[in-house]
C-alpha cells in the first residue's frame, strides 16, 4: 500500500546521505534541498557533524521520528536499519537506493525479504531496493538526473527500471514534454507498477491530478491488477502508453495445439492491453511521441491534413497515416481554391498543403483558419515546419503556437530543425508547447493512439449455455485431452454447433456409423495429437470399400485407438481457440483456419470475457477479413455466426477454467451456417 508517509511526508531522513555529489546518498540529499522540500530534513552520517548543511545524526537511536527514510546503504546493513526505524521512530515509507538484494544473489533475496516483513509489520511503503527513487511536487527524493520541473498537466510516468526513466526523460524533456510525478520502482519487493498505478487511480482527483499516465515493465506479475485500474483510470478520462520488455522470450516454446503455438505470454500482454485501452510501445522514441500525441486534444476522425513547405517529409507522412488506418484525403472545391489564391504560385493545396519553401507565418496562419473554418471533413492538421537556415522563423513558430491553443481541431507540430532553428524550437517549448521532431514516428503514434480503444467489458448476457452440464463433464474428467465424446458433449452445452460424428473403434461399429452419417464423409484417427502428421485424416470418403480400407490402416497408426466419422462438409476454413496462460487467463484467438493457420498465422487474440462488439471488432482486423467477407466469387462467412462462437467459447471457459487449451480447427464457415468440424479440449486440474 502508499501511505500518506510516502506521497505526502512531513519529515524525511536520508541515510548514508554524504558530501559527496557522485554518490547517490549525497546526490539525493542535494536534489531535496534544491527542490525546496518543505518539511523537516535530517540525516544519518557517522562519519559527519553536517551533510551539506544538514546536522547529522550518528545513529538512528538520536534520529527524532520520521515519516520517510531514504536508504542509501551496503544492502547488509538495510534489514537492521529498516527494522529500528519501522519499530522505534514511526517510520511509515522508506525508498531504498541500494543495490545489492534480490537482483544479485539468493543471500540478497533473503535481506530483501527482512526487509519487507519489516514494514509489512507496520503496513508501511516501500519503493525499491535498487531504485533511483521517486520525484513528485511534494519531494525530490531522487538521486539522478534530469530534474523537471513538474507540471500536474504533465505525464504520471512509473517506470520498472531507473536507468530507463532518466533515459525516457531525457528524451522527452527536449521536445516539451512535461512530467508530473515519476516513480522508478527496482526490483519492486513490496510495490510494482501495478501497485503505484492502483494507487493513482483509487486517490484520482480530475481537478488536480494528471490524465496521461506512461509505463515502463519489465514484467507484468499482477495482470488482473493492471487491467482492473487501467481501465478505470481510461474511464475516468486518463490515457495510459506502455513499454512492456522482454517479449523475445516468447519466441520459442514447445505446444501441443494451434492455439499453444500461437499463443504466448507477448501475445497475452498485447491482449491485456488492448482490452484495456492501453497503447503498448516498443521503445523510448515511440513512448515520448505517443505521450506527445496525448498532450493535444483527441482525435476524433480519420481524416487529417498535412500543411509543409517541405514535399519530402509531406510524402513519408502521407504514407505513414495512410498504412496505419488514418486518411489524408483530397482538399478540392471552391474553398480550395479560395485558398490557392492567397498562396504564392505553385503552391498545392489538394492535400498535403504545400505552401513552398518560401511560404511565410501570414501563409500558415491563413491555411490553418482555412482548414478549421472551410473544410468540414478534415479532423485534425499535421504542420511540419523548419528551415534551411537563411532567416530566423520565430514568427512562424510564435503563430503556430497561438494557432494550436485556439484552433478547434488538433494541430500536431513536426518542427524537423532541432540544430539550425534551435533557438526557435527553445522558444516554442518554454511557452508549454510538445512538438514532434519527426513526421513518421508522429503518424505512427497518431495511428496507434486512434486506434487503442479499451474494449466494452459488460458480458453477452443473451448466451444461454448449460453450465451445469459443463461442470459435470469437467468434474469427470481427468487431466488431458478429452475424449471425442466428452468434447461433443460440452460444445454442445455451449451452444457451439458441430458436424455430426461417430467414434469407433471396430468394423461393426464403422458400419453402423456409415449408415448413419452418409457419403461422402471424413475419417480421423483418434489418439496421436497431430493428426495431419501421420496420414490420420481422409477427406471426401465416397464409399463403403474405401471407408473400411482406411478403418484398418489407421488403427495401425502408433497410439490410435479409434477413428471419427462425420459428413464431408465445405466452406471457408476458420479457427478460433482458447489458451490459457498464467497469470493473465484465458485467451480466445481466432481467424482463418485449416492450412492458413500454419502459413499466415493471421489470428487476433483478446482476453476472456467477451463481448459480441469487441470479437465484431478485431474480425474486423485480421489482414484476411476480405475473404471472411468473400471476394473474387468465393461465398462469404456468416460474420454474427463466427463471432457467436467466439463468445460461446470465452463463456465456456468462465464456466470452466480448468481448460488449458481449446481448439476448434477448422470451422467452416458459409452465408448460412458456421460448425465446428474438428475440436480439441485440454483440461489441467493441477
Amino acid at each position: 500500500m502508499i501511505t500518506t508517509q510516502l506521497t505526502h511526508p512531513e519529515s524525511i531522513v536520508v541515510v548514508g546521505a554524504s558530501n559527496d555529489l557522485r554518490k547517490p546518498g549525497g546526490k539525493v540529499l542535494k536534489n531535496l534541498i534544491d527542490g525546496d522540500f518543505k518539511g523537516k530534513l535530517y540525516v544519518i552520517n557517522p562519519k559527519e557533524d553536517e551533510v551539506q548543511g544538514i546536522q547529522s545524526f550518528k545513529s538512528p537511536e538520536q534520529l527524532p521520528d520520521t515519516d520517510l527514510a531514504i536508504i542509501a546503504i551496503a544492502a547488509k546493513y538495510t534489514p537492521d536499519t529498516v527494522s529500528y526505524l519501522t519499530e522505534n521512530k514511526n517510520t511509515r515509507a522508506f525508498i531504498i537506493l541500494s543495490a545489492g538484494f534480490s537482483e544479485e544473489s539468493h543471500e540478497g533475496k533473503l535481506l530483501e525479504d527482512q526487509v519487507v516483513d519489516s514494514i509489512n509489520k507496520v503496513n508501511g511503503s516501500l519503493i525499491g531496493p535498487n531504485c533511483v527513487g521517486i520525484l513528485t511536487p511534494q519531494h525530490h527524493s531522487i538521486f539522478t538526473q534530469p530534474i523537471p520541473k513538474l507540471d500536474s498537466d504533465g505525464c504520471d510516468f512509473i517506470s520498472g527500471s531507473g536507468a530507463t526513466a532518466c533515459f525516457i526523460m531525457e528524451a522527452g524533456i527536449p521536445n516539451g514534454l512535461r512530467f508530473s510525478n515519476v516513480y522508478s520502482v527496482g526490483n519492486s519487493a513490496q510495490m510494482g507498477v501495478e501497485e503505484v498505478l492502483k494507487h493513482m487511480d483509487e486517490s484520482f482527483d480530475p481537478e488536480t491530478d494528471s490524465r496521461v499516465k506512461l509505463l515502463y515493465l519489465e514484467t507484468i506479475d499482477k495482470p488482473d491488477m493492471l487491467l482492473k485500474h487501467a481501465s478505470s483510470l481510461i474511464k475516468k478520462g486518463c490515457k495510459i502508453a506502455a513499454i512492456k520488455a522482454g517479449s523475445s522470450e516468447a519466441g520459442s516454446r514447445a505446444a501441443s495445439s494451434h492455439t499453444g503455438a500461437l499463443a504466448s505470454p507477448d501475445v497475452a500482454v498485447n491482449a491485456l492491453f488492448k482490452k484495456a485501452g492501453i497503447v503498448r510501445c516498443y521503445g523510448r522514441e515511440d513512448l515520448i511521441s505517443v505521450a506527445s500525441v496525448f498532450m493535444y486534444p483527441e482525435l476524433k476522425g480519420k481524416n487529417i491534413a498535412i500543411i509543409t513547405h517541405a514535399g519530402g517529409p509531406a510524402v513519408m507522412l502521407t504514407d505513414t497515416l495512410s498504412n496505419g488506418g488514418l486518411d489524408v484525403p483530397a482538399i478540392s472545391g471552391a474553398s480550395a481554391d479560395a485558398l490557392k489564391e492567397q498562396l504564392f504560385p505553385g503552391s498545392s493545396v489538394a492535400n498535403p498543403i504545400d505552401f513552398l519553401a518560401t511560404g511565410n507565418a501570414e501563409q500558415l496562419g491563413i491555411i490553418i483558419d482555412t482548414v478549421n473554418n472551410e473544410f468540414d471533413t478534415i479532423d485534425a492538421m499535421v504542420v511540419i515546419f523548419g528551415t534551411p537556415g537563411l532567416q530566423d522563423i520565430y514568427d512562424v513558430y510564435d503563430l503556430l503556437g497561438k494557432k494550436i491553443q485556439s484552433s478547434r481541431k488538433p494541430i500536431y507540430p513536426v518542427l524537423p530543425s532541432i540544430l539550425t532553428a534551435k533557438g526557435e524550437v527553445q522558444a516554442f517549448i518554454e511557452k508549454d508547447q510538445v512538438f514532434f521532431p519527426d513526421e513518421v514516428a508522429l503518424g505512427d503514434a497518431l495511428c496507434r493512439v486512434y486506434q487503442s480503444k479499451a474494449s466494452a467489458d459488460e458480458k453477452d448476457e443473451t448466451l444461454e449455455i448449460d453450465i451445469s452440464a459443463i461442470r459435470s463433464i469437467i468434474e469427470n474428467a481427468d487431466t488431458g485431452y478429452l475424449q471425442p465424446k466428452q468434447v461433443q458433449e460440452l460444445l454442445d452445452a455451449s451452444g457451439i454447433s458441430r458436424a455430426k460424428e461417430m467414434v469407433s473403434q471396430s468394423e461393426t461399429a464403422l458400419r453402423s456409423a456409415m449408415a448413419e452419417i452418409g457419403f461422402p464423409m471424413v475419417m480421423k484417427v483418434v489418439g496421436p495429437i497431430h493428426k495431419s502428421d501421420v496420414g490420420g485424416v481422409v477427406l471426401n470418403i465416397k464409399d463403403k470399400e474405401a471407408a473400411i480400407s482406411e478403418f484398418s490402416r489407421m488403427m495401425k497408426i502408433p497410439d490410435a485407438i479409434g477413428v471419427l466419422t462425420q459428413p464431408m462438409l465445405s466452406g471457408t476454413e476458420l479457427f478460433a481457440g482458447v489458451n490459457k496462460e498464467a497469470k493473465f487467463g484465458h485467451m480466445v484467438l481466432f481467424g482463418l483456419g485449416g492450412v492458413f493457420i500454419e502459413v499466415l498465422k493471421d489470428v487476433r487474440a483478446l482476453l476472456s470475457p467477451l463481448n459480441p462488439s469487441e470479437v465484431a471488432e478485431e474480425i474486423k482486423n485480421l489482414k484476411s477479413y476480405k475473404i471472411i467477407q468473400g471476394t473474387r466469387g468465393m461465398e462469404g462467412v456468416n460474420e454474427e455466426l463466427f463471432v457467436d462462437i467466439i463468445c460461446r467459447l470465452s463463456a465456456l471457459v468462465e464456466a470452466a477454467p480448468e481448460i488449458s487449451e481449446l481448439d476448434l480447427n477448422p470451422l467452416l464457415g458459409k452465408p448460412s451456417q458456421v460448425t465446428a468440424v474438428d475440436a480439441r479440449i485440454r483440461i489441467d486440474k493441477n
